[in-house]
């Protein structure tokens, strides 16, 4: 067997011949049979444990059984019913219907064999067809042609099976309990991912983790940071661990390209979609529901892009996504998706439609969860005489909480504010000629009695709207309104003084170079960045103070992605621009800590946290004796800043070294070389230019002598 090569000896040959590693497609590099050049295989463990899943070539084949028996002369008839039946669904192969007959009665058998093009066609067949009712006494009963070994190897007798000894796992908190109080991240550069402590203290990144061809397009932390998730050909995998990354659990689904968790972890929604056979129809879409913990899948979801691609929000394919959104609070209770006309409300526990049936909604275009109750909002938009809409609705007695009819409505959008509290909801409206159109607010107070909705206007309505956002677990937002390239940016408060039933405007800053809005996790800090043509400017905002704390710039960021704790800012360049590919980390307040450079930089990510066990109760009076408790950690800031002095001491005297020797080196070759200057001043000792006197010495020498003999002729004469 060969030996085996490390990754940063492939790198090294790579660079010594000329070869960009990352452009390489590994998925056309194929080995030798049985050859794996002294690598095992991440996925020996899955082949060894379920056989049963593996690809033998009949996936494209079903089984249709309660067929009608029929005679000979009905048998053109009824094979046209099941070709009409099954070619809607995907296309069959020439030959690719077969219905055997009994030699001796020359009747059918009553089930029949058909073949499809690809298996994703049979597997939406199956899906959409099983239990079909062609009359009274024929409901089909359809498998997988590759299901019957498995059918067959099923014992007669019923037997236990065997209980596994319970082996405790690792703690997949204990990152949380770090003395430092750091927070970690993760990036993803060529083919490397690395997790990283963020040191600010001493202002560089700690290496946690790093592994090579990690995932095979992106990572993604769960919700409250205990796993991260990668994605795979064969499906996805979640990771994590006290001290290293273990994997934890796989997840088969083939090809799949996007993954979302529930907000408590509990569940994860894979996506793959599949080109078909006929070039006329729609990709076909998988979307399979795993319980985390245990890998097992406990609903799937199949059928046509069109199918999944209704609403406002874009994604792949037109696929909208997520295509569930999942329900507010800590139970994961609910998750639903829009449909043609309907919403489709699922609960967890049996994970089937609320009350067996979807809320009927006439041409409902758009719909949103409040983050901490089990409420809906609809948007319907104007549909001949009837006016636009939005509804909030209780789930899951599906009852109406509120409605509030729109008029003249272009475009709408609703902002959920973090605690459930507010919605805003952003309605653009035409004006009377219908050639232009102006932009207004209705804020719906949740948490009040009878839910009271207050109109918004800015001072100039006809400003065009390029960003809103909603304080964290606070009561004010903030608009980026006005023409490019200078907008201006409002502020307001729906909770000021002792009229609290007002929206009131706190400032407007004029002429900001912003056109995206970036809240600290903890409310009160705000970054107004200028994103795409504005190139990176950054201006840290203090609202409690209404003033700019530091303006900076990170030319050509493309993210700017706050820490969970509020402490600190990253702003990155990825792999969309060809040049300065790396980030930045900021304090809250916009000092630069430190800056990374990675080439080929695709992902940045702050490890979630999850929710505090401290009560608000707690949480006030730690902050109103916030100087009692700082005192330990102020001590730890003076030795650590105490540290860094005495490292720029050490590095000051290292380099003052390294001054001094060359010094002293240079002197050691000027004496040895003394002779031969001496010699080059005919005895002259001293080095001193000061004791010569410059004279100038005209020396002419002949180069060259050249005869030549010119012939005489008389002519010339």
């Amino acid at each position: 067997m060969s030996d085996v090569v490390s990754m940063e000896e492939i790198r090294t040959i790579a660079d010594r011949v000329g070869v960009d590693i990352t452009q390489i497609d590994l998925d056309s590099i194929h080995l030798p049979p049985g050859e794996d050049f002294g690598i095992p295989s991440d996925d020996d463990d899955v082949m060894e444990e379920d056989s049963l899943e593996f690809d033998n070539g009949f996936g494209n084949i079903l089984v249709v059984d309660n067929l009608p028996v029929v005679p000979k002369e009905k048998f053109e008839k009824l094979e046209g019913v099941v070709r009409k039946i099954y070619s809607q669904l995907g296309v069959i192969k020439e030959g690719g219907l077969w219905m055997p007959v009994d030699k001796e009665t020359q009747k059918t058998v009553g089930y029949c064999f058909i073949e499809y093009n690809t298996p994703q066609e049979a597997d939406l067949s199956r899906e959409k067809t099983h239990g079909y009712k062609l009359d009274r006494s024929h409901i089909f009963a359809v498998n997988a042609f590759e299901d019957i070994e498995k059918f067959l190897k099923v014992p007669d007798e019923w037997a236990p099976p065997e209980i596994k000894p319970y082996v405790p796992r690792e703690n997949h908190q204990q990152w949380l309990t770090d003395e430092k109080a750091r927070d970690q991240y993760v990036v993803r550069a060529g083919t490397d991912t690395e997790v990283l402590w963020n040191d600010a203290r001493q202002m560089k990144p700690e290496l946690v983790y790093k592994r090579s061809f990690w995932t095979e397009s992106f990572v993604q932390w769960s919700p409250m940071g205990t796993y991260l998730a990668t994605v795979h050909r064969q499906g996805a995998a979640i990771w994590g661990g006290a001290t290293t990354f273990n994997r934890l659990e796989r997840y088969a689904h083939p090809h799949v390209k996007l993954i979302d968790f529930s907000p408590s972890e509990r569940y994860l929604v894979t996506y793959s979609s599949h080109e078909p056979s006929n070039p006329r129809d729609t990709h076909r879409v998988v979307l399979n529901i795993f319980d985390v913990r245990t890998g097992k899948v406990m609903r799937d979801f199949k059928g046509s892009a069109d199918e999944f691609a209704v609403g406002l929000i874009g994604g792949v394919t037109g696929v909208s996504w997520p295509v569930f959104r999942w329900s507010g609070g800590k139970e994961d209770k609910y998750f639903a998706r829009i449909g043609k006309n309907v919403i489709s409300v699922y609960e967890t526990e049996t994970f089937s439609l609320i009350e067996k049936k979807s809320i009927k909604v006439e041409n409902v275009m758009d719909f949103s969860w409040s983050p901490t109750d089990p409420i809906l909002s609809l948007f319907v938009p104007e549909c001949g005489n009837q006016p636009a809409r939005v509804s909030l609705v209780q789930i899951p007695s599906k009852e109406e909480l509120r409605q509030k009819n729109l008029f003249s409505v272009s475009d709408c959008k609703m902002y959920w504010q973090s605690n459930g509290d507010y919605l805003a909801v952003k309605v653009d409206r035409y004006t009377k000629t219908k050639k232009s159109t102006y932009t207004g607010f209705e804020l719906f107070r949740i948490k009040e009695r009878d839910i009271p909705i207050e109109v918004l206007e800015l001072d100039n309505k006809n400003d065009k709207i390029i960003a809103f956002a909603w304080e964290p677990k606070g009561h004010r937002f903030a608009v980026i309104h006005g023409d490019n390239p200078r907008p201006d940016v409002s502020f307001y408060s729906v909770r000021s003084g002792t009229n609290t039933g007002r929206v009131s405007k706190l400032t407007t800053l004029k002429g900001k170079q912003a056109n995206a809005l970036y809240w600290s996790p903890g409310g009160r800090f705000i970054i107004l960045a200028g994103m795409k043509g504005f190139n990176g400017q950054l201006e840290f905002f203090d609202v409690d103070e209404l003033d700019t704390m530091a303006s900076a710039e990170h030319f050509m960021a493309t993210d700017v992605e706050w820490d969970p704790t509020g402490r600190y800012v990253a702003t990155a360049v990825t792999s969309v621009h060809e040049m300065e590919n790396g980030f930045n980390i900021w304090s809250f307040n916009g000092k630069l800590l430190y800056r990374i450079l990675k080439d080929h930089f695709f992902q940045f990510l702050w490890r979630p946290r999850p929710p505090s066990f401290l009560s608000k109760e707690k949480e006030e009076e730690i902050a109103k004796n916030l100087k009692k408790y700082s005192k330990k950690y102020e001590a730890e800031d003076q030795d650590v800043s105490l540290q860094l002095s005495e490292q720029d001491r050490e590095k000051r005297k290292k380099l003052k070294e390294e001054w001094e020797a060359w010094v002293s080196e240079w002197k050691r070759l000027h004496e040895e070389e003394k002779m031969e200057r001496e010699k080059l001043r005919d005895g002259e000792a001293s080095d001193e230019e000061e004791e010569y006197e410059a004279k100038e010495v005209e020396v002419e020498e002949i180069i060259n002598v050249t005869e030549e003999v010119i012939p005489f002729e008389e002519n010339q004469q």
